[in-house]
């Protein structure tokens, strides 16, 4: 592993595409990689793209990448800048619309410029009114955009904190987008995360989901936030997320592993959601959720898909920050037993992943801070050339996987619930 440029972190980094793009770098290319040629990238300034994101083409397809930010694209932190402006320089040239949707007053991508407000069967209460309350409840305006977006629209539906890395063109082009395929939806899990979720419109899956979230929020007369859902009637079966041995101190309290997955279901109710719905059978609505799973979800491997940095180092934000921040070795250096540990981080994830979640929200709660967290807090400390991160940052915007995952097998299992979607068991 070489580079011809090292250089120590200062926060006046600049965003420029250089800093992420090929400024001579030498750079190793893993096995099973390539470098995109020049003329399927864009490679403008990011002042330039920054506009075409700002000014999207009308929807005219289902290639469309959609993102949430409520305050707008030019608000969001740096790094997730960065990411957002990664798929827009990998995937533009092959027909995918990079669209990033707000709540931001007078902003041509403001989500009431793609949904109807006003629809109670799009939004709940809370989100028409503005209401919905919280400590998380940024995160649930974002959760409660992206079946609608889908639905209406297709496409795919990342958090800012997804930075890509396999060949999403050719899986979505071999399954969704393929009329002969039988895949209908595509995401991390047989859970499904839904920070990655990508589907046709008017996905049966999805719309069923999206039913069962509004009822949810419907609840006694409207929810402003997601506190308690996990016991709804309609979620009877579900377990709740997280282990037995989860717990955290804060302020003096200890929280038990109870209280956390409570608060850990509540935060990520719509994985919940999700499962009731893949293991419903509905009669009367013709549903049955194990099978269509079976038969049309495409699942890629949720820990080697999307969260491998965590479990090379068993979820240690910090020292992801440390080793990512590392300079490699110039030419003619040995490297270290620091740099080998940060190299293997970067090739395994360039080369077993499809995808590589960045986690803030409720984790900085329970775990601290993430290496998403420390990005944040040092401003461009993950595009300083010659180091760790910029070369992982320069693969994710300059170069592709020769091959894409295999999905994931559904086994036969009981349904969770037999009965209507919205009946209380």
């Amino acid at each position: 592993m070489t580079a011809t440029a090292s250089t120590t972190y200062t926060s006046a980094v600049s965003d420029n595409y250089s800093s992420m793009g090929n400024i001579g770098l030498n750079y190793e290319i893993p096995e099973g990689l390539y470098v995109v040629p020049d003329h399927l990238l864009d490679l403008r300034p990011d002042s330039d793209v920054d506009h075409d994101l700002l000014h999207p083409r009308a929807v005219t397809n289902e290639k469309n990448v959609w993102f949430f930010w409520h305050s707008g694209f030019m608000k969001m932190h740096p790094y997730a800048q960065r990411t957002v402006r990664a798929y827009h320089r990998r995937f533009s040239k092959l027909g995918w619309v990079i669209r990033v949707v707000d709540r931001e007053p007078g902003s041509l991508m403001h989500i009431g410029n793609f949904l109807d407000l006003h629809d109670a069967e799009t939004f709940p209460d809370a989100f028409r009114n503005g209401t919905i309350g919280g400590d998380y409840a940024l995160q649930h305006y974002s959760d409660l955009v992206r079946w609608p977006l889908l639905l209406n629209y297709g496409g795919v539906y990342a958090d800012v904190g997804m930075v890509q890395i396999g060949d999403l063109d050719r899986l979505w082009n071999e399954t969704i987008g393929d009329p002969s395929s039988p895949y209908e939806v595509i995401s991390y899990g047989k859970t499904l995360a839904n920070y990655f979720l990508a589907s046709n419109r008017n996905n049966a899956l999805f719309a069923r989901c999206h039913r069962l979230l509004l009822a949810l929020w419907a609840d006694a007369g409207g929810k402003t936030s997601t506190e308690g859902m996990h016991a709804s009637p309609l979620l009877k079966g579900v377990p709740l997320m997280g282990s037995d041995t989860l717990t955290f101190t804060e302020n003096g309290r200890v929280y038990t592993s109870d209280e956390v997955r409570r608060m850990l279901t509540d935060y990520i109710i719509q994985g919940q959601v999700i499962t009731m719905v893949m293991g419903l059978v509905d009669e009367e609505d013709r549903w049955d959720g194990p099978k269509y799973c079976r038969e049309h979800v495409y699942a890629i491997d949720f820990m080697v898909g999307s969260q491998l940095i965590n479990e090379i180092t068993d979820w240690n934000g910090p020292r992801q920050f440390q080793l990512m921040s590392l300079s490699v070795p110039k030419e003619g250096e040995e490297e270290n037993v620091e740099q080998k540990q940060a190299r293997d981080i970067v090739e395994q994830c360039l080369t077993r992943s499809f995808g590589f979640k960045l986690a803030t929200g409720l984790i900085l709660r329970v775990s601290g801070d993430t290496l998403s967290s420390l990005w944040r807090k040092a401003i461009g400390s993950d595009v300083v050339p010659g180091t760790y991160a910029h070369w992982f940052r320069h693969a994710t915007a300059n170069w592709n996987q020769k091959g894409i995952p295999s999905p994931l097998d559904f086994e036969v299992t009981e349904p969770i619930k037999r009965g209507p979607l919205l009946r209380e068991a």
